[in-house]
């Protein structure tokens, strides 16, 4: 993930008074209104109604937090801290909405999409997707940088070539979260091992045993399928870069932007900063090579500095159309800019309500404890373990939260298991970190979702490496497959 950690000392409320089916009241209740809702809007969930819905969620967790002795100033509190951890995410989600708006009228991503069609065969593009982003987010320790970069021009080049975008978007977050889960920039692998009690490098050395056969069986998932995949052929792509050309003054000299971004985050430039210098450098490029496209944005015929500013500014603040008589580079040339992401980050400040309401009143602390005393094998601490943090995935909407919360809760209980603390922080990533993005209204789907275009119920499926590290880690528990001892059992 790309945002700022939040502070490694996160407390865990624990309440006495509240107990397990208290607890699940809220989960079920959620539960229970996202699915009617979900039946009755369809996809139109997302544009509102699922995010009243989190309120309304929050909304029965306060009255059992009320019902439990829990004041609402507690309570208020708590959602206070956990909106407060989301303003780096939302400034970066505002951010790549501007960004994807100069980028689209300088023509950055239609040259990405020009040059990516001539040189990307379809048989092999959701694989090439995949090793792209896996590089890609292993350099920059992020994978919100990649979606946001890298991930955008090839969901264009995928519709492009007539490939379902859910296939491109799950390939695209396949290797985007393999690279931020094993990259020693990432700040969830940094956080991960320091919850659990072992270095970085000690953790990311035991990830690769559970990573690689993961990420190689969705390789090769993704090869059979683009060995099945039928695609637009070469006429009418020969005619859609006639198209692109038209519209467009294709360079690579475009490319100068997009390269200049990514160097910047390998150099540890803050993402807000790297984005922000990506879009200023768009609306530059924009009016050295496009500027018969900033006049049309601008809807003047003379191109002046009021033209200019008028043209970039509604490129990086509101919906931005370049027309062309093609219909699928019509959707392709078409972009939010920050009023894009206002859907994303209204659902994010939901779902931070319905978290922090339900950490306030103990309920995540209550659940995780009840899970760990159902199971008294070393399978069922990691199964505990994994469910844990996928529940809290999708009840926090927070994946920090995933990984601090079972990592405080269940270290002392691999320790009385005899087992390495590196088994614990590879369970939170292969749980916590790689499923947060596969929730809606967690807040690394609702960013994917939003920076790509492409709902998560349409991705879900073929974010493989995303569903399957989980089953590869109980896999690995359940044949005792490096699982690490401790040299002495501590009882």
């Amino acid at each position: 993930m790309s945002t700022s950690s939040k502070p490694q000392e996160e407390k865990i409320i624990e309440n006495k008074e509240l107990n397990i089916w208290e607890a699940l009241i809220p989960v079920i209740a959620l539960v229970v209104m996202l699915a009617y809702n979900v039946l009755v809007f369809g996809d139109d969930a997302l544009s509102g109604t699922n995010q009243f819905i989190l309120l309304m969620g929050g909304a029965v967790a306060a009255i059992v937090g009320f019902y439990n002795k829990v004041s609402y100033k507690t309570m208020m509190a708590e959602v206070a801290d956990n909106i407060q951890s989301t303003v780096g995410a939302i400034l970066i989600l505002l951010m790549v909405g501007a960004l994807a708006g100069t980028w689209l009228i300088s023509g950055i991503i239609p040259s990405m999409i020009y040059y990516g069609l001539l040189a990307l065969n379809p048989t092999i593009f959701l694989a090439a997707c995949l090793v792209i982003c896996a590089i890609i987010s292993i350099a920059t320790g992020s994978s919100w940088t990649t979606s946001a970069t890298v991930g955008i021009a090839l969901i264009g080049i995928g519709d492009a070539l007539g490939i379902s975008v859910g296939m491109t978007a799950g390939a695209i977050l396949s290797g985007a979260y393999f690279g931020d889960k094993m990259s020693p920039m990432s700040d969830t692998t940094n956080l991960a091992p320091a919850m659990a009690g072992t270095d970085l490098f000690t953790h990311i050395r035991y990830m690769v045993y559970t990573t690689v056969p993961t990420i190689t069986v969705t390789l090769i998932v993704f090869i059979v399928i683009g060995l099945s995949q039928n695609t637009i052929g070469e006429a009418d792509t020969g005619t859609m870069l006639a198209d692109i050309k038209r519209a467009f003054h294709i360079s690579p000299w475009l490319f100068l932007v997009p390269v200049l971004v990514v160097i910047m985050i390998i150099k540890k430039t803050p993402p807000l900063i790297a984005l922000l210098a990506g879009t200023v450098l768009g609306g530059i490029f924009a009016l050295i090579f496009q500027p018969q496209v900033v006049l049309e944005i601008a809807e003047v015929k003379e191109l002046n500095f009021e033209a200019a500013y008028k043209g970039v500014m509604k490129a990086i603040t509101v919906d931005t159309v370049v027309h062309t008589e093609n219909e699928v580079l019509q959707d392709l040339f078409t972009a939010g800019g920050m009023a894009k992401m206002l859907n994303t980050i209204w659902l994010i400040l939901c779902a931070m309500v319905f978290g922090g309401i339900m950490e306030a009143i103990g309920a995540l602390a209550r659940i995780s404890r009840s899970l760990l005393n159902l199971f008294d094998s070393v399978f069922g601490l990691f199964a505990s373990t994994v469910a844990t943090c996928i529940g809290l995935n999708f009840t926090a909407s927070d994946q920090y939260l995933a990984i601090v919360v079972p990592g405080k809760m269940y270290a002392k209980a691999f320790k009385n298991k005899g087992l390495a603390p590196e088994n614990l922080s590879r369970s939170l990533e292969d749980s916590g970190t790689v499923t947060s993005v596969l929730i809606p209204w967690n807040t690394c789907g609702a960013y994917h979702s939003g920076v790509l275009g492409v709902p998560v119920v349409d991705y879900a499926l073929y974010a493989i490496f995303n569903w399957m590290s989980p089953f590869m880690t109980l896999l690995f528990a359940t044949f005792n497959i490096k699982i690490k001892q401790l040299k002495s059992k501590i009882g």
